[in-house]
């Protein structure tokens, strides 16, 4: 006669895990709860108030606005985090912690101090402003979008720094070594071989800044004005001044399905470049010719 199935006990080591689901439910998902609510729920069941985000044309506008900023910071962290991060796998150990020290310096920085130094620099009077007088164009950045985007661009640059870094650091170099005794450009050989090697990181980088550049507002709010205002300023003047709970609501959950979109996409991405990075990296077994 066959025993009886056992119940499985949960293993201890879940109970280390409780402490931090109950912050994380606390914190996180009450809030999105209520959120969602608002947004659906005011004073009636409707969609209505995300049927407004997509019929507003100022909320239109703010939305092209932030995106447009956000995929302009993208662009210039990655050209200017690729040849950062890549410099840092070409160095010696010791220059590589200081080239580390720097990126990290920012994260040691308060976000306020950082901020208010960019008012100093792009305000009338500043050093940009002053450079540029110097050609007969009164050029002034603060309060304009052109100014946040370089100040964003600043501050999110470690955010692709790091994942570059961890990316290239793990690239046999000696790959590109075969390539150019076998005749090929150096060129060519990164094209066709580091590059693609590179793209899980790529795509990891440009996810995290894209999706924090649509969210912030610290930096919007300092360096920018309220007539050229991003989603974070939107939502703040929404809450806080016309008190449109329900509407800030929608725009925030718009917001965090386009985050959460981009996000898995990029899993599903980067896993299917991992995987052709690896393929290509490996030798195969094919047979060969025995030579004379």
């Amino acid at each position: 006669m066959a025993d009886p199935p056992q119940r499985r006990i949960p293993s201890p080591q879940w109970l280390l895990v409780l402490p931090a689901l109950a912050l994380l439910a606390v914190i996180l998902l009450v809030p999105l709860g209520r959120s969602l609510t608002y947004s659906v729920d005011a004073p009636a069941w409707t969609l209505d108030h995300y049927t407004a985000l997509f019929t507003d044309g100022v909320t239109l506008t703010v939305l092209a606005r932030t995106a447009l900023t956000a995929t302009i910071v993208t662009i210039v962290a990655v050209l200017l985090g690729y040849p950062y991060a890549y410099l840092m796998t070409r160095v010696g150990p010791r220059l590589r912690g200081l080239l580390m020290v720097i990126v990290l310096v920012p994260f040691w920085t308060s976000v306020m101090a950082r901020n208010f130094a960019w008012i100093i620099i792009l305000q009338r009077g500043g050093p940009v402003n002053s450079f540029f007088k110097l050609f007969g164009w009164d050029l002034v950045l603060y309060e304009s979008v052109a100014g946040v985007t370089i100040a964003m661009s600043q501050v999110l640059l470690p955010f692709m720094v790091l994942p570059l870094f961890s990316a290239l650091s793990g690239i046999d170099r000696r790959l590109l070594l075969a390539a150019r005794g076998l005749g090929s450009h150096p060129i060519t050989a990164f094209w066709k071989i580091y590059w693609p090697l590179s793209r899980g990181g790529v795509v990891a980088g440009l996810i995290l800044v894209f999706t924090l550049s649509l969210g912030f507002y610290v930096t919007p709010a300092l360096v920018g004005s309220p007539q050229q205002s991003l989603v974070a300023q939107l939502l703040g003047q929404r809450t806080t001044q016309l008190l449109d709970f329900p509407g800030a609501s929608a725009l925030g959950i718009l917001v965090l399905v386009v985050s959460l979109a981009l996000v898995s996409w990029a899993n599903r991405f980067g896993g299917t470049i991992s995987a052709i990075g690896v393929a290509a990296s490996t030798p195969t077994n094919a047979p060969t010719k025995d030579r004379p």
